[in-house]
C-alpha cells in the first residue's frame, strides 16, 4: 500500500482500505476460508453461539478519549465478552465499519491493529466484514463460537440454593468515565479501564465445564444485568455489600467527587467482567468471588436486592432511557 497514513479515506478508496486492514490476518485452525471471499468459512461441528454489539461513536467511545488502537481492542473484547457468558470459546469475528470519509487512514490502521492485538489474546479470527461511509464511526461485530460439545449457559438457569458469583472487575470503567467527563486523566488505571476492558478470555468456559447453571456479562451494570437472569430464572438474587471489595481507585474518585463507591460497583458497566449462578461452593472455580445466592422469588417478584433491600439508585444503563451519572457509555 503506497498511501500516507495521513491520506483520507475518501482518497484511498474501499477496496484500498479493506486490504490495509487485512493485511497480515493471521487465522485460527478451524477457518477454511478467511477474508478475501463472499463468505467466511469455518469447519464447525458443533452448535454454534453468536453475538453482535454495535461501538458508535460519541455512544461507546470518543476519539479524545480513547486512542484508535483502544477502540479496536474494545470491539473484540466486549463481543467476546457475550460468547463467554454463555460458556463458548470464541473462534471467529465479522467486523463492519463505516466511518466518514474525512477520516484520516493512519486512525483506522491504528484500530486494525488493536483488532488484531486483542484477537490474538482471545484466540479469535477476524473472519471478514464490510466497511461503509457513514457520519460517524461506527463499528458492528459478530462474533462468533464453539459450545465444544456442552450444552449453552443461560440467563435463565439459576436456581434456589445457588451461590452468585463474578469473575472480573466491576465499577472501574465506570469511575474512569466520571474522571473523564471531568477533565482528567488520573487515575490512569481507571481511565485505562474505560478505555478497554481487561478480559481473561476462556473464564466463561471454565465456569461452564465447572457447571454454572446461569450466567451473563456484565454489560450496562451489575445489578441492572444480574436482573436479567433473576427475570428469566423466576428468583431473587441477593448480593452481600461485604463481599465486594471497593480498590483504592474507586474510593479515591468516590471522595473527590462526593459519590457512593458502590454505585460504581453495583451500577457501572463497561468491565464485561462475568456473573454466574453455581450449585455448590465447590463448584465456583478459582478465581471467582462469591457474593450472594439465589432464592425463591418473593410473591412472584424476582429481582436483586442487596443485603435483603432494594437498591434505590441507578441500577445500570439504559440506551433509550435517561441520562445518569452512574452511567458507564456517553
Amino acid at each position: 500500500m503506497n498511501f500516507s497514513r495521513t491520506a483520507t479515506l475518501a482518497e484511498v478508496g474501499e477496496f484500498p482500505l479493506i486490504a490495509a486492514i487485512t493485511e497480515g490476518l493471521s487465522l485460527q485452525a478451524e477457518v477454511r476460508v478467511g477474508p478475501g471471499d463472499d463468505a467466511a468459512v469455518l469447519a464447525v461441528d458443533d452448535a454454534v453461539a453468536a453475538s453482535v454489539d454495535v461501538l458508535v461513536e460519541g455512544v461507546h467511545f470518543r476519539r479524545d478519549w480513547s486512542e484508535a488502537r483502544d477502540v479496536g481492542r474494545k470491539a473484540v473484547a466486549v463481543n467476546v465478552a457475550d460468547i463467554e457468558a454463555v460458556g463458548a470459546r470464541a473462534t471467529g469475528l465479522l467486523v463492519g465499519f463505516s466511518a466518514p470519509a474525512d477520516l484520516p487512514l493512519g486512525w483506522v490502521l491504528d484500530f486494525a491493529e488493536g483488532i488484531r492485538h486483542e484477537s490474538h489474546a482471545a484466540g479469535v479470527s477476524l473472519l471478514g466484514g464490510d466497511v461503509t461511509r457513514a457520519r460517524d464511526i461506527t463499528i458492528a461485530v459478530t462474533a462468533l463460537g464453539s459450545l465444544e460439545g456442552r450444552d449453552p449457559v443461560l440467563r435463565s438457569g439459576a436456581r434456589p440454593g445457588n451461590l452468585v458469583a463474578i469473575h472480573g472487575r466491576l465499577g472501574w470503567a465506570a469511575a474512569g468515565l466520571v474522571v473523564l467527563g471531568r477533565g482528567f486523566r488520573s487515575p490512569r488505571v481507571l481511565v485505562e479501564a474505560q478505555r478497554v476492558p481487561q478480559m481473561d478470555y476462556g473464564a466463561g468456559a471454565a465456569a461452564a465445564r465447572a457447571g454454572a447453571t446461569s450466567m451473563i456479562d456484565i454489560s450496562d451494570g451489575l445489578l441492572a444485568d444480574l436482573g436479567h437472569v433473576a427475570q428469566a430464572s423466576g428468583v431473587l438474587i441477593n448480593l452481600r455489600r461485604e463481599a465486594f471489595d471497593v480498590a483504592e481507585p474507586l474510593q479515591a474518585v468516590a471522595a473527590a467527587t462526593g459519590a457512593d463507591p458502590y454505585t460504581f460497583l453495583f451500577a457501572g458497566g463497561d468491565d464485561h467482567a462475568l456473573a454466574a449462578t453455581f450449585p455448590s461452593p465447590d463448584a465456583v472455580p478459582a478465581g471467582w468471588l462469591i457474593v450472594g445466592g439465589v432464592s425463591l422469588a418473593d410473591d412472584d417478584h424476582a429481582g436483586v436486592l442487596v443485603d435483603g433491600a432494594v437498591w434505590e439508585s441507578a441500577a445500570g444503563y439504559d440506551h433509550f432511557g435517561s441520562q445518569r451519572a452512574s452511567e458507564p457509555r456517553r
